[in-house]
């Protein structure tokens, strides 16, 4: 008994770098993850080149998920701060590299050709890990819903990853994002059809979803991207900046839930 007592002291107290002993038997209950969001990205380019520039270059990631076959890569702990996010902001916080995980899928991104640009396609195979990985920090992490972004929500006027190829609704099916119910979409699009919002509400509406962006009432270029990145998540078939009534309504929709 007394050796056991022994034993379990020498594990509460644990000794740091320079010799000094530190008592871990307290652990108080105000605490929680320091993650808050977890960001996917792109490549743009293959998986050798992703090793080499998230490992020994100046940026990083805390996963990298390879396209053939879809092996996921730990990079960085995920207590330790990698340098994904850049210059970023979402939901009024900022510089987002201390607070997110980041994820990166080795994938082209896209080529310009004569009609525009040409979007790679990610496997099956890679979402597939994609979803397993998510669920696993979500739950560790004790995540709300929505707490996945791409890099575009955060950088929409330097960024387009994950791009418009890469099945946010998939993620919807598995329960970690929300998706804009499809009948409540069309009630809308009726309304807004007849009589279009002004740039303000449109600002707005990004806003509250957790977009960065100046109310400035005019459908000025920063606003324009961050409509494209909106569309380009919740409608990917058309991510032209233009203000509609579906994009309207799929932001009505969303904001009402």
């Amino acid at each position: 008994m007394r050796f056991a007592l022994l034993a379990l002291t020498a594990l509460l107290l644990t000794a740091c770098t320079g010799g000094q002993v530190i008592d871990d038997s307290f652990s108080s209950r105000s605490q929680s993850s320091r993650v808050q969001y977890i960001v996917v990205h792109y490549t743009s380019t293959d998986l050798a080149h992703s090793l080499a520039l998230l490992t020994q270059g100046e940026v990083s990631s805390h996963y990298l998920i390879g396209d053939s076959p879809a092996t996921v890569y730990r990079l960085v702990d995920e207590n330790r701060r990698a340098w994904h996010a850049g210059d970023s902001a979402w939901q009024g916080r900022t510089w987002l590299n201390a607070s997110t995980i980041g994820i990166e899928l080795v994938n082209q991104g896209y080529e310009q050709g004569p009609s525009g640009a040409v979007w790679q396609p990610y496997s099956e195979a890679q979402i597939e890990a994609l979803i397993t990985l998510l669920k696993d920090l979500v739950k560790r992490h004790e995540l709300p819903i929505d707490s996945i972004i791409g890099h575009s929500d955060i950088a929409p006027q330097r960024k387009v990853d994950p791009g418009p190829l890469f099945p946010w609704q998939r993620l919807a099916e598995a329960g970690l994002i929300r998706w804009p119910d499809a009948a409540a979409v069309a009630t809308r699009r009726a309304v807004f059809e007849q009589a279009l919002p002004d740039a303000l509400w449109f600002q707005q509406q990004l806003a509250h979803i957790g977009f960065s962006l100046a109310f400035s009432g005019e459908f000025d270029e920063p606003t324009r991207n961050v409509l494209a990145a909106f569309q380009m998540k919740y409608r990917p078939a058309r991510y032209d900046g233009m203000a509609d009534a579906e994009t309207a309504a799929l932001l009505a929709t969303l904001n009402a839930e």
